[in-house]
């Protein structure tokens, strides 16, 4: 059984940093495109970020280029986001997802997601 697991979400100021993890099981991922994306309280959720399973082909939204930082640890089956400068804009929940086939920033190619994590960035 796949599963993607989120964790690291949390309270944090504006100009703060945190550190989301996708922790995968349950099949190999290799070839795979994982993805992070966010839906915040009454939008619709958008792409965040990609990057291929081993570590290529990374792209990040216009919205948070510079500031979050996607990779993966292959030998952990974890991805990971690093955010810094966070803006209450980042405020969201968060998902990790897995998408088989494309290189891709829309969601329909993406197969399997978490369950998502949290973040809520103050003022």
């Amino acid at each position: 059984q796949v599963q993607l697991v989120e964790s690291g979400g949390g309270l944090v100021q504006a100009g703060g940093s945190l550190r989301l993890s996708c922790a995968a099981s349950g099949r190999t991922f290799r070839g795979y495109t994982m993805g992070w994306f966010r839906q915040a309280p009454g939008k619709e959720r958008e792409f965040v970020s990609r990057i291929k399973w081993n570590g290529g082909f990374t792209y990040y939204a216009g919205s948070v280029k510079d500031r979050f930082s996607i990779s993966t640890d292959n030998a952990k089956n974890t991805v990971y986001l690093q955010m810094n400068s966070l803006k209450p804009e980042d405020t969201a929940v968060y998902y990790c997802a897995a998408a088989p086939l494309r290189i891709s920033i829309s969601e329909k190619d993406y197969e399997y997601w978490g369950q998502g994590t949290q973040v809520t960035v103050s003022s």
